[in-house]
């Protein structure tokens, strides 16, 4: 059994199923088709599977000719987890929010296992890529799959092995990032490292799926903790009257010892807002209390309020208040050159000022129609930045650093700008005053940083 599913790997018979085609799974679907192999995709939402199996996509790094190229060789999207006895490999990359008490939130990775239990048959594998505490491979998936008389190492396999997309990075992709892999047993790991060997250029097995699991989380929460150190560094700094942009420059010249991490408004992305608490909620069961990872958490989740105190702050030295000044948010998605908004600072920012009775729109090039929202609803879409609308706002909040802004537009005709990412310290002053000279008008503008 485990060398006839081996060979099918290997020879690329084997057919895949992806169930979450979102940011991970659809990207992964996509390369194992790419591949060569034939691939069934899952989900639960019926327009996503209708828009895929027409050729379109929702994604903005993910071009429709790509998928259509799939169709045509080797793809097809749909919600009936029936066909899940059709695959040899089972990919779960379904979301892992926290509830609002901080807590994980598994009820996708159990909803999917309990869909797909009545449908496994033997000789099959299932690789949960979802990030989440260590021993969820264990606790949740492994009991409800041998629930079914599949024993799990003898009939059907499992692995854990985190995903590491990072959307709009040019450099890697999900072929060329290495790839962690831990199988509850040996014969689960040996037919997993066959399973993505096939796809992804380099192989990265590991003892367990608790040790892959753990260094998912380990990965996120360095940035959460070094994001927090700097947030909280350019917090003493700004007090200081310091830049912090020049301080990370000048310690950047360390050739050792050293690595740059930058202030922003807030942490955004499904991962590291969310990844550090999965972990003190596990830790506490065996007793340990976090304090250094909760800490950076309580950092970072400041940031968008802290923003929201420099805006009041810049505003009353024009004489003006939040209340009812008409405010323009620079950005929504998480991070620079992606339509990904979740758990984005700049939403939370949004909900802030409107709280505070402020006027608010936003311009993203990226997110033309603010998303559906469990936590927000509001009725917006983007707005053109042309000079006479930058003019009418009291204030302009830069929050996500697009490359598609222009710049130096935005500060010769915006009144007042709260640059949260140091935009305005990386562009030079001359090509700035080069740019203004070429207008009829200065008009007066102020930048916060």
């Amino acid at each position: 059994m485990i060398k006839n599913l081996i060979s099918k790997f290997n020879n690329k018979s084997a057919k895949i199923g992806v169930i979450g085609l979102g940011y991970v799974g659809l990207p992964l679907a996509l390369c194992y088709s790419e591949a060569g192999f034939e691939v069934i995709g899952f989900d639960i939402d019926k327009i996503k599977v209708k828009k895929l199996n027409h050729g379109e996509s929702y994604i903005e790094n993910i071009s429709c000719s790509r998928i259509k190229r799939s169709i045509k060789s080797s793809f097809k999207a749909t919600n009936n987890f029936s066909d899940i006895k059709f695959v040899d490999a089972i990919i779960i990359c379904v979301p892992t929010p926290l509830k609002k008490n901080q807590k994980p939130n598994l009820n996708f990775v159990i909803k999917t296992t309990n869909l797909i239990v009545p449908h496994l048959r033997k000789e099959q594998i299932i690789s949960l890529e979802s990030t989440t505490y260590p021993g969820t491979t264990e606790e949740v998936i492994l009991p409800r799959i041998e629930s079914n008389n599949l024993k799990v190492g003898r009939d059907i396999f499992l692995v854990y092995s985190p995903e590491r997309e990072d959307p709009s990075n040019p450099h890697f992709h999900t072929v060329n990032i290495p790839k962690i892999i831990g199988g509850h047993t040996k014969n689960c790991l040996l037919i997993g490292k066959s399973l993505y060997g096939n796809v992804i250029n380099k192989i990265i097995p590991v003892s367990s799926t608790k040790v892959a699991e753990m260094t998912k989380l380990l990965e996120n929460i360095h940035r959460a903790v070094n994001i927090g150190l700097v947030n909280e560094i350019k917090i003493v700094a700004d007090k200081m009257g310091i830049n912090i942009y020049e301080v990370i420059k000048a310690a950047s010249t360390k050739p050792f010892g050293f690595t740059p991490y930058f202030p922003g408004p807030g942490l955004g992305g499904h991962c590291i807002p969310i990844d550090p608490f999965y972990l003190t909620w596990k830790a506490r069961q065996y007793g340990v209390d976090t304090d250094f990872i909760k800490l950076a958490g309580k950092v970072n989740s400041k940031m968008p309020n802290w923003v929201l105190k420099k805006t009041i702050k810049a505003l009353a030295k024009e004489k003006k208040s939040l209340k009812k000044a008409k405010i323009l948010v620079l950005g929504i998605a998480y991070k620079r050159n992606v339509d990904d908004t979740r758990e984005s600072p700049g939403i939370e920012i949004i909900r802030l000022l409107k709280k505070k009775g402020s006027i608010v729109h936003y311009s993203d090039p990226h997110v033309p129609i603010f998303p559906e929202k469990r936590d927000y609803k509001f009725n917006l879409r983007s707005i053109d930045l042309t000079p006479k609308k930058i003019r009418s706002y009291d204030a302009i909040l830069l929050i996500t650093d697009h490359k598609k802004f222009d710049y130096k537009k935005i500060k010769y005709y915006g009144k007042l700008i709260v640059d949260t990412r140091g935009i305005y310290k990386k562009v030079s002053d001359n090509i700035v005053l080069a740019w203004l000279k070429i207008n009829m008008t200065f008009l007066y503008h102020n930048i916060v940083i």
